[in-house]
């Protein structure tokens, strides 16, 4: 089964599973042709599903995540394999960036787009962690655009710790494409933030759009 095919069968089954877990509305447009690094804030599993049934197929989504959760028992290897297209790296051991990097690169050679969640983990409160540098780095050294994304409702749906979903409208802003050589990981994490209309801090930074 080719990657595109994979990617459309799960751009539908995730969109049937929004919609029976509440809804899903989607705001902005999908303006990048080729590889790019996408970074969106974190706080539910349901943030990957959410991605999936919001994504357009032919950005054909894969997403980094750790190998010794994702692929340490049967059940969840099935799942981050078959069903969310994970890229597995492991967070220990040294060398976590450099694995990374093997990882995404031939994905995004391909044209296809990484999702990274730069906060490392899910937040548990609702709110914005500091966004670790990998995925700037990973986009600058790849040559590929950033796009930041924000996800609103998906810890309603299915909380950190929660094993039962809990039907609730969620929410995916699809941000513009960002020239990685001309922002900080701090002013993505602003511009997602922005996106989930969070209030800004007065030192709000500006950026330039990818070409």
């Amino acid at each position: 089964m080719t990657a595109r095919i994979s990617s459309v069968l799960r751009h539908w089954m995730w969109q049937v599973v929004a919609a029976a877990s509440g809804g899903l509305t989607v705001t902005g447009r999908w303006r990048v042709p080729g590889g790019c690094v996408v970074v969106a804030n974190h706080s539910s599993h349901a943030d990957t599903a959410a991605l999936l049934a919001a994504l357009p197929p032919k950005a054909q989504p894969v997403f980094v995540a750790a190998a010794d959760y994702w692929f340490d028992v049967p059940v969840r290897r099935f799942i981050a394999s078959a069903v969310a297209g994970i890229l597995p790296v492991r967070r220990s051991g040294g060398g976590t960036y450099e694995q990374l990097l093997a990882a995404a690169r031939p994905a995004l050679e391909a044209g296809r787009a990484v999702v990274i969640y730069p906060e490392g983990t899910r937040s548990t409160d609702g709110s914005l962690g500091e966004f670790r540098s990998g995925a700037l780095r990973l986009a600058r050294d790849c040559g590929v655009p950033i796009v930041p994304i924000a996800m609103l409702g998906t810890a309603d749906v299915l909380p950190k710790g929660a094993s039962f979903i809990s039907p609730a409208p969620m929410q995916i802003r699809i941000g513009e494409p960002v020239d990685p050589n001309s922002v900080s990981g701090e002013q993505l994490r602003e511009q997602v933030m922005a996106l989930r209309g969070d209030p800004l801090p007065e030192t709000f930074h500006r950026y330039e759009l990818a070409a």
